[in-house]
C-alpha cells in the first residue's frame, strides 16, 4: 500500500453513451476526496494530494481494515437530498478543528463513495470497474455522514431521474475498465446538464461593488487567451474570499496575450498572476470564443491553469 494516495482518475467529457458495456452513475456535484485507512480514522485527501482530514471530522467514525483506500465525492445535502456546492463551499477550506466540529453539527457532509482503489492491503485497480464495484457494495458502507450511491444499468432512465432530481449529471462508466491513477479516461464519460468550463484569473474590476468581474481566460502560447469578464453569480461571501485571494497576487502587467483584452475591459483593470482557477456557467461562445451569460460558480482549488483546456461546445 502506498504512503499517498494515488492521483483520482478522471472523466472525459462527452454525450452519454448507451449499451450493455456501460454502467451509470449520478455526478454529485461536491469536491473530490480520497480517504486512506492506515490504521485509525481515514487521512482524506483533495484531487490536488491536499490533506484535508480536519475539514470532515463527521468521516472520522469510518472505521475500514488498513491498507484500504476509498475513491468518492464530499458533498453536503440541502433539505431535499440535493448537494449544494454554496453550503459545502463553507466547509471545504476549514482547518481549524474547532471550526470544523460546529460546522459538522450545522453543516454535515456526505462522503459519496463510488470505488475502492485498495483493500486490506490489496491492490484492486487492475480490476474491471464491475468488481470493483461488487467488492465496495460488499463492505456495505451505509453511515450517518457516509454512502455507496446506487449505479445503474439503463443510461437513459439514470439521465431522466437525475434531470428530474435537479441533479449535476450523470457519469458512464465502461463495465471492464481498470481503473487508471491520474489519466483523463474515455471509459469514464461525464454529462453535465449544465455547461460549465474552468478559467484562469487573469484580472479583475470594480463596479458597484469593489470586485465588479473577472476577467478570465485559457492558456495560450503567448499568455492567457481572453474570455470575458464574469460578474454574475459573486455574492457577498465570495467576493470577501475571491479578494482575499487575488489580491496577493497583484501585478503590474497583464498576463493575458497581446491585445487580447479589449479596451473596455482593460480599462481600470487589477492584473493578477494567473494562478486561480474558477468554474463559470455560461450559455454558450461566440464565435471569437467569448462566453454568453458567464455566471460565477466556484473556485477550482483542485485544479491547476495549465488544466483548463477547453471542451468542446458539445461536449458540456
Amino acid at each position: 500500500m502506498p504512503g499517498a494516495p494515488l492521483s483520482p482518475m478522471l472523466a472525459t467529457a462527452g454525450a452519454l453513451p448507451v449499451g450493455p458495456d456501460w454502467s451509470y452513475e449520478f455526478k454529485w456535484d461536491g469536491v473530490r476526496v480520497l480517504a486512506l485507512f492506515a490504521g485509525g480514522p481515514p487521512e482524506l485527501f483533495a484531487r490536488s494530494g491536499a490533506v484535508v482530514t480536519a475539514a470532515y471530522p463527521e468521516i472520522a467514525d469510518l472505521h475500514l481494515p488498513e491498507g484500504t483506500l476509498l475513491d468518492g465525492e464530499m458533498v453536503v445535502l440541502d433539505a431535499n437530498g440535493r448537494p449544494s456546492f454554496t453550503a459545502l463551499a463553507e466547509r471545504m477550506h476549514v482547518r481549524e478543528h474547532g471550526r470544523a466540529a460546529r460546522l459538522a453539527a450545522s453543516l454535515p457532509v456526505t462522503y459519496m463513495i463510488f470505488d475502492l482503489l485498495y483493500h486490506d492491503g490489496m491492490d484492486l485497480t487492475g480490476l474491471p470497474y464491475l468488481a470493483r464495484r461488487e467488492k465496495l457494495e460488499e463492505l456495505e458502507l451505509a453511515g450517518p455522514r457516509w454512502m455507496v450511491p446506487p449505479s445503474f444499468g439503463d443510461g437513459r432512465a439514470t439521465e431522466i431521474a437525475a434531470r428530474e432530481n435537479h441533479l449535476e449529471g450523470v457519469v458512464a462508466k465502461r463495465t471492464d475498465s481498470v481503473y487508471l491513477p491520474g489519466t483523463r479516461s474515455p471509459d469514464w464519460i461525464k454529462v453535465k446538464f449544465d455547461r460549465t468550463g474552468d478559467y484562469v484569473i487573469g484580472g479583475w474590476r470594480s463596479g458597484a461593488r469593489k470586485l465588479g468581474g473577472l476577467l478570465v481566460g485559457v492558456p495560450g502560447p503567448d499568455g492567457l487567451v481572453f474570455r470575458g469578464r464574469v460578474g454574475g453569480g459573486i455574492g457577498a461571501v465570495a467576493e470577501k474570499e475571491l479578494l482575499s485571494r487575488l489580491e496577493p497576487l497583484a501585478r503590474r502587467d497583464s498576463p493575458f496575450a497581446p491585445g487580447a483584452v479589449p479596451r473596455e475591459d482593460a480599462r481600470g483593470a487589477h492584473w493578477v498572476d494567473p494562478q486561480l482557477v474558477v468554474e463559470v456557467r455560461y450559455g454558450n461562445r461566440t464565435p471569437d470564443g467569448r462566453l454568453r451569460f458567464p455566471r460565477f460558480l466556484r473556485l477550482r482549488d483542485d485544479k491547476s491553469p495549465q488544466e483548463c483546456a477547453e471542451e468542446d461546445e458539445d461536449g458540456a
